[in-house]
């Protein structure tokens, strides 16, 4: 087919954002610092870096201890991995994986985890993309569009021929910068400027999301 769907990870196949909120919460207590869910909010989409300053609340932290804290992090979200497997992809997900490669549909993943391909290994599904983008592909992390170009281009795809699935504020507006249509998958207030909302993907068809697409823009 001549269109795509292009997948966030974090929240979106797996549910990796409670692992996140884990490893933060747990840095956090061993610094001795407030850490809360509603401040987790603010971290999903983020790259680790940019997470670790909004954490950070403006603290002074030397490039050293900056190293040492992502360092931990990480560890303490691998750890909280450990046992992923298929049954751990999100309601919906694997069955609309599926039928999409089934169908032709063409597909990417497109996360600004580090880790994202020893996550989708786990879940065993790496092999159902056709483009696969980390943390490591781009230079300009969401809210910049550049990640959803980079999986479109070698999906060989217009952004306009191709659906993004997010989770996170950051990821929604970074797809609609990059003139791509998008379904958000969880409450308004976070995805709620997304073409389309959802709760998951429980139940998500292929047929149900080909109206969102575009038309190619005529060559001038």
């Amino acid at each position: 087919m001549d269109f795509g769907f292009i997948f966030d990870m974090d929240g979106v196949i797996a549910d990796t954002v409670e692992p996140h909120y884990r490893s933060w919460e747990r840095l956090a207590r061993e610094e001795g610092h407030p850490f809360s869910r509603e401040a987790n909010e603010a971290l999903l989409g983020r790259t680790r870096e940019e997470a670790l300053d909004l954490w950070l609340a403006g603290r002074p932290c030397p490039s050293e201890r900056r190293a040492d804290l992502l360092r931990r992090k990480n560890a303490y979200f691998l750890e909280a991995l450990a046992g992923l497997g298929p049954d751990d992809l999100l309601p919906g997900v694997g069955e609309l994986l599926h039928e999409a490669r089934v169908r032709g549909v063409r597909l990417g993943l497109a996360s600004s985890s580090r880790n994202a391909r020893r996550v989708c290994d786990g879940l065993g599904v790496t092999a159902l993309f056709g483009a696969f983008a980390d943390g490591t592909s781009v230079v300009n992390p969401k809210p910049a569009p550049d990640v959803f170009l980079w999986v479109a281009g070698r999906l060989g795809l217009h952004p306009a021929r191709c659906i993004v699935f997010e989770d996170a504020e950051a990821g929604v507006r970074a797809a609609r910068a990059g003139g791509f249509r998008v379904v958000g998958l969880g409450g308004p207030a976070r995805v709620g400027a997304a073409h389309r909302v959802r709760p998951d993907l429980r139940g998500a068809t292929v047929d149900e999301f080909k109206d969102l697409l575009e038309p190619l823009p005529a060559l001038s």
